[in-house]
């Protein structure tokens, strides 16, 4: 496990952890390094993932093997019609023992919440995750009770089969910070996957590569990545340009533009950067903007997308030059 000392550079240190965990989350998700790096980057990020994809391409295995990096506790929730918002957040029972009620927590009481096909619970238990996404806290019996830090949630959901689903709320998907597929592997990574699947029988067993401590002092070091002031204006002008794009009937918000630079700060952390560029803002843009947006009826009719509504705008903000290179 990665040594906890960052006194000589931090910089170096959070790329060598980061380099660490993205290395054995890859050894459960081989040929997937982009989505591997996603994923990683809303960890440090401090927010929360949405894995949207077709069946048996490795979402959970994704979401699996990055709790499996970290030496932290979580819990996986399989998403059913059935499921009470109770089976999320825990219940008070009462003991025969001591005749008072005891809080017995649920699993979102984790650092890591797998919650597998949340679009396959009712509206009322998605609602459950709402306030623990964003307050990260739960309220049973009128108590509020604070989960543990950092917390993550990485939702899984099956964009193509929706009979039984119900569609997340934009509200819901606002909580998200990003939202990400993972894709069908390319021809050499499937026949290595293949190749190792059957000498094995078995995914590769994970080991944590990082402590706690250490993922809160990376999370807290991302915060103090450097952001320019051109580069916070080129996020003001996506945003603005989202908000009055024509195949749009509603474009970004002010916590979508706090995103998209939070989310570059890791971007740039993981390069190995204490400061922010364009570039790290177009690496991360359509995974952070694109499930924020909602597209005009007429545009759904046309069959556009709402990421490709997001390279669209783009492409039409001017991108700021460094002053040394004018």
């Amino acid at each position: 496990m990665l040594s906890a000392s960052t006194d000589a550079d931090p910089g170096a240190y959070f790329a060598a952890a980061y380099a660490a965990l993205r290395s054995n989350v890859e050894r459960a998700l081989s040929g997937k390094p982009h989505a591997v790096r996603m994923a990683l980057t809303c960890l440090f990020a401090g927010g929360h993932l949405l894995v949207e994809d077709v069946p048996g391409v490795g979402k959970t295995t994704l979401a699996k093997a990055v709790a499996a990096s970290i030496d932290v506790s979580w819990h996986r929730i399989q998403f059913t019609p059935d499921l009470l918002p109770t089976d999320i957040t825990g219940t008070t029972v009462y003991d025969q023992k001591t005749g008072a009620f005891d809080f017995r927590p649920g699993p979102a009481f984790a650092h890591i919440v797998l919650a597998d096909e949340i679009n396959r619970a009712s509206p009322k238990t998605q609602s459950a995750l709402l306030e623990v996404m964003e307050e990260r806290q739960v309220t049973v019996d009128g108590r509020p009770r604070q989960v543990p830090t950092p917390f993550l949630v990485v939702a899984t959901q099956n964009p193509i089969d929706l009979q039984g689903t119900y569609r997340l709320p934009e509200a819901q998907l606002d909580r998200f910070l990003m939202r990400i597929a993972v894709g069908y592997p390319d021809l050499a990574a499937e026949r290595d996957l293949i190749m190792g699947r059957a000498r094995t029988g078995a995914p590769p067993e994970l080991k944590p590569v990082v402590k706690i401590d250490q993922v809160r002092w990376m999370i807290e070091y991302v915060s103090r990545v450097y952001v320019g002031e051109a580069v916070a204006e080129y996020v003001a002008r996506i945003a603005e340009a989202t908000r009055s794009a024509a195949h749009l009937h509603l474009g970004m918000s002010p916590r979508g533009s706090l995103a998209l630079v939070r989310t570059a700060q890791a971007w740039a952390a993981g390069e190995g950067r204490g400061y922010v560029t364009p570039d790290d803002v177009k690496a991360v843009a359509e995974a952070v903007i694109a499930h924020r947006l909602v597209l005009t009826p007429q545009a759904e009719i046309d069959g556009l997308t709402t990421a490709a509504v997001v390279n669209e705008v783009m492409s039409g903000v001017v991108v700021p030059v460094p002053a040394g290179a004018r």
